[in-house]
């Protein structure tokens, strides 16, 4: 969706209080969907389907992270960096703007969660 953004899509994605809700605690920092449920006061199914909403818009990235017991889970990440919409002779102009998904910080990422 990252190319075709639709106003209509992206007003009636934010018009979601979860999905506005993971999009700011995911903004500080990656967060699972558990640590998601806890701060946005909301259940895990509701959690998993804001969250695939949002991946599928490419507002949000997965990413998948070590405990330390050697078992893997995935936290998300918010792209959203800023959303303008103007209005020019009558017509509605979307522009979005993502953060950049850098390999090399996920690669940090990963290999400070082995430690």
């Amino acid at each position: 969706m990252s190319e075709d953004w639709e106003l209509t899509d992206v007003v009636s994605l934010l018009d979601d209080e979860y999905a506005r809700a993971i999009l700011r605690e995911t903004s500080i920092e990656p967060m699972s969907a558990s640590t998601l449920s806890e701060r946005c006061d909301a259940s895990l199914p509701t959690i998993y389907r804001r969250v695939n909403a949002l991946t599928d818009a490419d507002l949000l990235t997965e990413r998948t992270e070590l405990d330390g017991g050697g078992d893997h889970y995935s936290v998300y990440a918010g792209r959203l960096d800023r959303l303008t919409i103007d209005l020019d002779d009558g017509t509605f102009d979307l522009d979005v703007s993502l953060t950049e998904d850098d390999p090399a910080d996920r690669f940090t990422d990963l290999f400070e969660g082995l430690r």
